[in-house]
């Protein structure tokens, strides 16, 4: 790696912020994969040329942020999507008493279309653009709970079909990751309600004039850039949304 940090470079932020930006810029170049290790903290501060302390600040913060992940006695690795992680950080509809479980995912229909403004601009594209877009229904505990509609930019996932998509062996973040390199590394979401389309309200087993909760979630991955817009219609007469902050970033 030559990102060494030089002594006489100039930085207007501090020197473990440049180095945070610097390892992130490697992941972004794919030098280290999911769940790979990434080098030591004495090798990397050998090759910035800054102290072990440096070093240790800038990967607590990528750890912070669920970026890198750290095993005792085993070194600092590359997230991977799992179920897990997709249970406790992505995905926030619980059952009324609390109680969490990975839904069951039925996809219902896929398809490349141009994306419109309620689209490109999410996803920081031009309107036009293509776009891959998915409807899925979501079970919990056999019942359809969830009504997701999908949109990723093509140019993101240019071989990406109805069978790859369908056929995954893991999440749908886990695909991004394990096929095209793209890490989600957090979600913006905003919620509402609102009476959902008939559609979702059929799926659902709803009446449309049942106001159902909606939510506009927006995925990034590294430098804040967007890969997923989706908009989930719930089914809240059994479930409900729980965002625990402090106990997922202490996890």
């Amino acid at each position: 790696m030559a990102n060494t940090l030089a002594a006489g470079n100039l930085t207007f932020n501090p020197l473990y912020k440049e180095v945070k930006m610097r390892i992130t810029r490697s992941l972004v170049a794919g030098e280290w994969k999911s769940g790979e290790a990434i080098p030591s903290e004495s090798r990397l501060a050998g090759q910035f040329n800054v102290s072990i302390g440096t070093i240790r600040k800038a990967i607590d913060e990528l750890v912070a942020e669920r970026i890198l992940l750290r095993q005792q006695g085993r070194g600092t690795f590359v997230a991977t999507h799992t179920e897990d992680r997709t249970l406790f950080y992505f995905f926030h509809i619980v059952g009324k008493d609390g109680s969490r479980e990975l839904p069951m995912t039925e996809m219902l229909s896929f398809r490349k279309v141009k994306a419109g403004p309620e689209h490109a601009t999410p996803l920081g594209i031009a309107r036009g653009a293509k776009i891959f877009n998915v409807q899925n229904v979501l079970k919990l505990a056999g019942k359809p709970v969830v009504f997701d509609q999908i949109s990723v930019p093509a140019a993101l996932f240019p071989d990406l079909d109805e069978d790859i998509f369908g056929k995954r062996a893991g999440t749908i973040y886990g695909l991004y990751q394990a096929r095209y390199g793209i890490n989600v590394i957090r979600i913006s979401e905003r919620l509402s309600a609102a009476n959902p389309p008939a559609e979702a309200a059929c799926l659902l087993g709803m009446r449309a004039t049942t106001p159902a909760l909606m939510i506009r979630r927006v995925a990034y991955t590294y430098n804040d850039t967007p890969v997923e817009h989706r908009v989930s219609w719930v089914n809240t007469a059994n479930h409900e949304y729980l965002s625990d902050l402090w106990k997922n970033e202490m996890r």
